[in-house]
């Protein structure tokens, strides 16, 4: 399906260098803040205290969050677990914090909280050690995917394939941490599990362009490599559009209307969606340009065959 069809192929490789320096600055800058500000890390990674609270009736979370930040716990996370009903309050660890009354202070704040009355589930200490073991779970994960997708487009292409597009989505990972350190935004699991399918959306569309460049190089034989990348990348623009216009609006509409506990999660989701178009057509394509990818690689030359000795 298409909305529109360009007739004309766009000339993006006349101006690859220019896009490749402005991606090479981008991930600069993304490489030094997180040199410098590092990550904001949640309680998953740096340890903490969980508490889990149910109500009659669901309560409302900004009156919670202010009468904790009353209480001396300004950094306190709350968000709803499983149901309306039931909470989920994060409490990272503090040398000032006693987390042997932590449980006891947060339920006497909240049952002075107006509305129905809270209901001690279960309170759980995360130490540093656990949250050591998730970052490098976590670090794992993301070096396990990039593995695997390189393989796969090396088999399914050609190693200069692979290449361009596992540094495109390197990249788009980067740029998000890089987003993250700047602002300090928290950095959390469901971030760690947006930036996983940002890899793998990223990926997609890469496969995309690199399958019409593939087609094109055996259909069209009068056409320079440029040429080739340019109207692979014009020819798939309609189904970019739809592809990732329709996911926006799904991942904005999480942003705006999904409140807190989704919200560092869609951000992360946002960031990386809009650089991976960007990436998958203006960092991998002159990538692959530039390691050399011809036609000759895509067409197999013909056997001639020998002639019977009389």
């Amino acid at each position: 399906m298409e909305f529109f069809r360009i007739k004309k192929d766009i000339p993006f490789m006349r101006h690859a260098l220019v896009f490749n320096v402005i991606s090479l600055l981008t991930f600069a800058l993304a490489v030094f803040f997180l040199l410098t500000r590092g990550l904001h890390l949640s309680v998953e990674f740096t340890g903490g205290t969980l508490v889990e609270v149910s109500y009659a009736e669901a309560p409302q979370l900004e009156p919670i969050r202010g009468a904790l930040a009353g209480s001396g716990y300004p950094d306190a996370q709350v968000q709803n677990f499983g149901s309306a009903r039931d909470l989920l309050i994060r409490l990272p660890n503090r040398e000032d914090l006693d987390t042997s009354r932590v449980s006891e202070t947060v339920m006497n704040t909240l049952q002075q909280v107006g509305g129905p009355a809270p209901e001690l589930r279960r309170v759980e200490f995360v130490g540093p050690q656990v949250g050591k073991e998730l970052a490098a779970d976590g670090s794992m994960a993301l070096l396990l995917v990039i593995v695997g997708i390189m393989i796969y487009l090396a088999l399914r292409f050609e190693w200069r394939f692979a290449v361009s597009a596992i540094i495109a989505n390197l990249h788009d990972v980067i740029i998000i941490l890089g987003f993250f350190a700047f602002f300090q935004w928290e950095f959390s699991l469901p971030v760690l599990a947006a930036v996983l399918a940002v890899l793998g959306y990223s990926v997609n569309e890469s496969v995309v362009v690199f399958d019409r460049v593939r087609e094109t190089f055996k259909k069209k034989r009068n056409m320079t490599t440029p040429q080739v990348l340019d109207h692979a990348i014009t020819s798939t623009i309609s189904r970019t559009v739809i592809t990732h216009g329709s996911t926006q609006v799904m991942v904005l509409s999480m942003l705006v209307f999904g409140g807190e506990t989704l919200y560092y999660f869609s951000l992360a989701l946002t960031i990386g969606i809009c650089f991976g178009i960007y990436s998958s057509v203006l960092v991998a394509s002159p990538l692959v340009m530039w390691l050399g990818v011809s036609r000759e690689q895509f067409i197999k030359p013909k056997k001639e065959k020998e002639e019977a000795v009389v």
